[in-house]
């Protein structure tokens, strides 16, 4: 890529930055096989390198929106508890080795060069044994090498965030303790179904017989879809707002206290080093989520530790302040439900901000119900600078502006995420706010800075232009 310096030679050993990098180079290579739900590679790769994920307790998180930042509470309150936690996510802001973390420190690069050389032996010794029929994609190598890295660390609780969806997700291997559902909206129509009954329908295929579940507060008629699938398969529920109970009992300027009751729980006095009012409910699905991963070996909430863990949780791009006098946030929101909350949010962070005095930072990627988005995020501020993200899958920045145009007074253009960020901030006045959002790559782009020469790519890979992607989600093959 141009403006980089060449990169150091891999050692004798086949470690360093030349090494690295090879290695991703060639897992991003593999975006061209596109999105296949389905779990027969990913489980015959599993099969090839042991089965790593039968010795993983484990949480399951899906759902629209909130999905990362609880499995990240999550992780924090286990690991506070005395657990070794392995917890993955997706996508990356600023490097690949942010989505797997043992103990909350990541993965290495020598660790990434081997695990991804292991999963590259175990789908050729899969390929010749006639057990896949096609070539691993990014997501199910980048799964793989996490739950053996999880496996081979002697991880005791592992906290696993799907990719997309759910039923047919890669990570849809384990037999989890507990799987959570945070939320579901219109989202990956083309793979999950055209309504939230139908996509609530393939988040809720992570419950398995054997496990607790947890809904957060869906639609009424996505609700039912999942309560239906969990009742097939024998889950309990707990749902957020019924039987589990959060609410902010005070907001400071760089955080939050928030209580959390359940059936066998009561917690009151956690504070919260987040901003965001979406917050509460993630901490409370994630509070009751380690209660019943606990309760499934006989141990209980230890109130103490699950203060220690949240008071040093870190969530970046998640309503991250960046700056202040005037404040700038980063935020990932790249669905209409996910802006109306950052909107929220922001109203009771900076009541008397000016909106005339405010600037918005926006991209996103083709495929978003733009026009709702800048919808929910136009009473913020009058000025909104458009970039386009940095990806195969970014929305044209004429269809953003096609979108814009009669919510926003004030439109620029910038080529890219650096100068956006410059114009917005010349444009925001000592009484209002800037804010970054619409998208992981967006904020990616800013947060990864001038130092990862050896990160080959920012983004999660998707479609090819010209490959062809499922219309629905196939039945398993079993």
């Amino acid at each position: 890529m141009t403006g980089r310096t060449s990169p150091a030679p891999a050692r004798p050993d086949g470690t360093g930055p030349a090494a690295y990098r090879g290695a991703l180079e060639a897992l991003f290579a593999r975006r061209r096989f596109g999105l296949r739900p389905g779990l027969e590679v990913e489980r015959a790769l599993l099969d090839a390198l042991g089965a790593p994920e039968r010795a993983l307790p484990a949480i399951h998180v899906t759902g629209s929106k909130g999905k990362g930042s609880v499995a990240t509470l999550a992780a924090a309150i286990l690991r506070a508890h005395g657990r070794r936690t392995g917890l993955y996510t997706s996508p990356h802001l600023a490097s690949y080795r942010e989505r797997m973390r043992r103990d909350g420190e990541e993965i290495s690069p020598e660790e990434v060069v081997a695990g991804l050389a292991r999963v590259e032996a175990a789908a050729e010794s899969c390929r010749r044994a006639g057990t896949i029929d096609r070539e691993p994609t990014f997501f199910e190598a980048t799964t793989a090498v996490a739950l053996d890295w999880f496996a081979r660390g002697g991880v005791t609780a592992a906290v696993i965030e799907v990719g997309i969806g759910g039923r047919l997700d890669a990570t849809n291997v384990l037999a989890s303790r507990v799987g959570v559902v945070t939320t579901v909206e219109l989202e990956h129509t083309e793979i999950l179904g055209r309504t939230v009954a139908a996509i609530a329908t393939e988040k809720a295929g992570i419950f398995h017989p054997g496990m607790h579940g947890l809904l957060g507060e869906l639609p009424a008629e996505a609700e039912a879809a999942a309560e239906r699938i969990a009742g097939r398969a024998g889950v309990p529920l707990w749902h957020l707002g019924r039987e589990v109970r959060a609410e902010r009992t005070e907001l400071g300027p760089d955080g939050q206290t928030i209580a959390v009751r359940g059936p066998d729980f009561e917690l009151a006095d956690l504070r919260l080093p987040l901003l965001g009012a979406f917050q509460v409910g993630n901490v409370g699905l994630a509070v009751a989520a380690a209660a019943r991963f606990l309760a499934a070996e006989g141990a209980s909430l230890d109130p103490a530790a699950v203060r220690r863990g949240l008071a040093r949780v870190r969530v970046p791009g998640r309503l991250q302040r960046m700056a202040r006098d005037p404040e700038l946030f980063y935020d990932v929101a790249h669905t209409p439900g996910s802006a109306r909350a950052v909107a929220v949010s922001l109203a009771e962070i900076a009541p008397l901000a000016d909106p005339d005095a405010s600037a918005i930072v926006f991209g996103c990627l083709a495929g978003k119900d733009v026009g709702n988005i800048l919808e929910a995020l136009a009473p913020l501020a009058r000025t909104l600078v458009l970039v386009p993200v940095r990806s195969q899958r970014a929305m044209p920045i004429a269809e953003m502006r096609a979108a814009a145009v009669a919510r926003f007074p004030r439109l620029v253009l910038a080529p890219e995420a650096a100068s956006a960020v410059r114009l917005a901030r010349a444009a925001t006045g000592p009484d209002g706010i800037t804010l970054v959002t619409g998208s992981d790559y967006l904020v990616g782009e800013l947060l990864r800075g001038p130092d990862a020469a050896d990160e080959p790519d920012l983004s999660d890979p998707g479609q090819e232009p010209g490959t062809e992607r499922p219309t629905a989600a196939p039945a398993e093959r079993r």
